[in-house]
């Protein structure tokens, strides 16, 4: 009689000790083992939201983006791993995007046990991306305090390394620092003119072990480009029309006509000096430039140079600067400056701007093909309205996008321009593709007159940083997945 007594207690304490062992997994869920299809649903789930955050519809034969192969120990501490030969950057709104989730799935990260409780950190992380992806801030990819202190890392250290800091141009420059910064991406004002060769693309730009004398060095590289431009100002420019053949004489008038048209919105732009000082690089970089001479949209490309370094002189928005607060010696710095980044960035493009210009006519057919590869019912419409790409998409190749976006955006755009360096003009085939995707419902319900007319006035003008950096994004994702198969494009 005991012994069932003291047998049914212990009965009823173990299934006391049951119940409370039940109720504390209950309360600390975190404890125990994510299953495997607990995690394969979350994850499928995030993809979803991706998937619809990004606007990627319809691509086939690739998943969108895939899981890593091993868990990351703390997303926090790593760089995102893509499949790019110039850049592994990451090309997003937010940082944490990138984080957690990649375009090609590679095994970069270290081995690791892997703990539930650090799987779960993971897709929290990537949970929590959209809610902060929302936040609309003034260049917030740009300025904040973390990419801030990367840059001053990379221009501070012994040695600045080129690549690296193409990886981290790409997604924004800060502002103050975007003057150096593009000056050494386009490597025309600082020792590429020492005849250094490729080691210096590639690896290294300033060496700061060298000390002042390659300070001094460098600075008598910047003076004597200076001068150079100022010496070809006085030979071609300051010269009387009757020492002029006729043919430079209606490229002058032409040149003299487009500078008040360029960037009308802006007020700065209509300055009488500022138009003189963008006369003076067009026409002295046309007539070194004889194969191509000067052409309609160059005179937009010098714009951003021109807004980048005037930032060093100016403070506030363009909109309230005045040229005539600088100094005549410091204007013919900056005309100098923007001369030979324009000069650097044109020779990776030279047959966008010879007669028929072939480079853009080619790139509007790979615009084509790649449009119609991504969103088929897109191509299809645009093809059955008669509609072809050539009328709307040479502007864009022509100008590079600066007459379709609010200008205040130009330079962030730019940032990503130069970080491509010569990869560049295969890039704007991708970039342009998903800005011309942003709008693809609404084009599906467009006939031929209504889409001319749209194309030619996008509603951009509300446009902030968010809009330009999802446009981007898409575009690193559709590179990452076409580029290297150009299979996937043949018909």
């Amino acid at each position: 009689m005991n012994i069932n007594h003291q047998n049914s207690n212990t009965s009823k304490e173990e299934q006391k000790q049951q119940n409370q062992n039940q109720n504390q997994k209950q309360d600390h869920p975190e404890r125990d083992t994510i299953s495997a299809s607990t995690l394969d649903s979350r994850f499928n789930q995030t993809l979803k939201n991706v998937q619809g955050l990004l606007k990627g519809r319809s691509i086939p034969g690739k998943i969108l983006l895939t899981r890593r192969a091993e868990p990351i120990e703390d997303p926090s501490l790593h760089s995102p791993s893509f499949g790019r030969s110039l850049s592994q950057n990451d090309a997003g709104t937010s940082d944490h995007v990138h984080d957690s989730i990649e375009v090609e799935d590679q095994d970069t990260t270290k081995p690791n046990n892997g703990s539930s409780h650090k799987l779960k950190s993971t897709n929290s992380n990537i949970e929590t991306m959209f809610k902060e992806s929302q936040k609309s801030s003034m260049g917030a990819r740009a300025t904040d305090s973390a990419r801030v202190m990367k840059f001053t890392k990379e221009l501070s250290g012994s040695m600045v390394i080129l690549e690296r800091l193409r990886e981290l141009a790409w997604s924004g420059v800060p502002p103050y620092m975007r003057p150096t910064v593009w000056r050494l991406l386009l490597v025309s004002l600082m020792l590429y003119y020492l005849h250094l060769g490729s080691t210096l693309t590639t690896e290294f730009v300033y060496d700061h072990s060298f000390g002042n004398s390659l300070t001094d060095r460098r600075e008598g590289v910047l003076r004597r480009k200076r001068s150079e431009y100022l010496d070809c100002v006085a030979q071609f420019y300051d010269i009387p029309d009757t020492e002029r053949s006729d043919d430079e004489i209606n490229m002058l008038r032409q040149i003299a006509v487009d500078c008040p048209r360029t960037v009308p919105d802006v007020t700065f732009f209509q300055e009488a000096q500022v138009q003189k000082s963008l006369e003076r690089i067009l026409y002295t970089w046309a007539i070194r430039h004889p194969a191509s001479g000067y052409v309609q949209g160059i005179n937009d490309l010098v714009t951003p140079f021109l807004v980048a370094f005037l930032s060093e002189y100016l403070e506030g928005s363009v909109d309230n600067w005045s040229i005539s607060d600088i100094p005549p010696e410091k204007i013919s710095d900056i005309e100098a400056d923007c001369y030979w980044c324009l000069s650097k960035l044109l020779d990776g493009m030279q047959d966008h701007y010879t007669f028929a210009q072939p480079g853009i006519q080619r790139l509007v057919f790979k615009l084509k093909e790649l449009v119609r590869r991504i969103d088929e019912p897109v191509s299809r419409h645009i093809e059955e309205q008669g509609l072809e790409f050539l009328q709307f998409a040479f502007r864009w190749f022509n100008c590079l996008l600066i007459r379709e976006i609010p200008f205040h955006l130009v330079t962030r755009l730019w940032d990503t321009y130069l970080a491509e360096g010569d990869a560049l003009p295969d890039f704007l085939v991708y970039i342009f593709a998903s800005f011309l995707l942003t709008w693809s419902d609404k084009l599906q319900k467009l006939d031929f007159q209504e889409m001319v007319m749209f194309l030619q006035h996008l509603p951009t003008n509300n446009w902030t940083h968010q809009e330009l950096e999802m446009v981007l994004s898409r575009a690193y994702m559709w590179h990452s997945m076409f580029n290297s198969s150009p299979s996937h494009l043949a018909s």
